[in-house]
């Protein structure tokens, strides 16, 4: 076994999308290679619903998949294809765009306001480009969460892990994605497949993952009781983005609150990207062709 030195550690920064809305991204638009086959994440959190309310009206996806993960208030969503729907604390919706969509996605706050929920973006492969859209539109409830003797608890998205599956099946991508809590100064071991690109997202408490060395440009702190020099870690809290080198495990030192992170892996698709807002294709040509197609009138493909 072997763990997984740290690429990069990257903090989310804040952005404006859809018709006002403001939030964090924690990669996204731009060399996102290092990701495949994911393209973006955006983590939208807010307690003013003045900067959420406006919400993602009506846009066009075609090529990728769009994960949307809610943790507090709703959302609620409507598409072309007539489906309708809210996803509330806890719930998960999985569209695969395919040949092409038009929705909308508008979040609503819980009583006390609040908003947040995450969306992540994964990519899919040519032969899929151009598939029949579909939903896997999952509930809370429905997701399983497997608990260890130390209180680390995970709940499992897609994927398999510690004997458990998650709901989403079918993805291109064959992706991993855990929730994962890990209790005040325990120290964790996580398995992830050594042939699938990893990133760890913090969004609670803080801590460290384990590296052999530091990453480039990163600075590392030494800790211990009376200024002795401990081992170098790199600190990593609220919002901040731990990209993994290749290995087979991650190390995790939960801090004196604890921490809690997405953990995303999934196998590279390793093919070329054509990229132009919420369209995600393998040439220049085949994006043109999208957005020739939204302009005619003919980019919902017939059932």
């Amino acid at each position: 076994m072997s763990i997984r030195p740290i690429k990069s550690i990257i903090q989310s920064q804040p952005t404006i999308e859809g018709a006002g809305v403001r939030l964090r991204r924690a990669f996204g638009f731009g060399n996102t290679g290092e990701f495949d086959p994911f393209l973006l994440l955006d983590d939208f959190r807010n307690e003013n619903p003045e900067d959420y309310l406006a919400g993602f009206p009506w846009h066009p996806h075609r090529g990728i998949e769009t994960i949307t993960y809610v943790l507090a208030g709703t959302v609620n969503h409507g598409d072309s294809l007539g489906n309708r729907g809210t996803l509330g604390a806890g719930d998960v919706q999985w569209m695969t765009a395919g040949s092409g969509i038009l929705h909308q996605e508008m979040p609503r706050g819980d009583p006390r306001g609040r908003m947040h929920g995450f969306q992540l973006w994964a990519n899919l492969p040519s032969s899929l480009k151009m598939t029949r859209p579909r939903y896997q539109d999952v509930l809370a409830g429905d997701i399983p969460e497997v608990v260890d003797d130390d209180g680390t608890r995970v709940r499992v998205i897609c994927g398999s892990f510690w004997g458990k599956t998650g709901p989403v099946d079918g993805v291109a991508a064959d992706p991993r994605y855990l929730d994962v809590w890990v209790p005040p100064r325990v120290r964790k071991t996580l398995p992830v497949e050594s042939s699938r690109h990893a990133f760890a997202y913090i969004f609670a408490g803080s801590g460290t993952f384990r590296d052999a060395s530091p990453p480039r440009g990163v600075r590392t702190e030494w800790v211990g009781k009376e200024g002795a020099q401990a081992e170098a870690r790199d600190q990593t809290g609220n919002r901040s983005l731990v990209l993994f080198d290749s290995g087979d495990e991650i190390t995790v030192q939960a801090g004196d609150a604890g921490i809690r992170f997405l953990l995303v892996s999934g196998r590279p698709i390793a093919e070329p990207v054509a990229w132009q807002g919420p369209i995600v294709m393998n040439t220049e040509a085949e994006l043109r062709r999208a957005y020739a197609e939204l302009r005619d009138g003919t980019f919902i493909k017939p059932g």
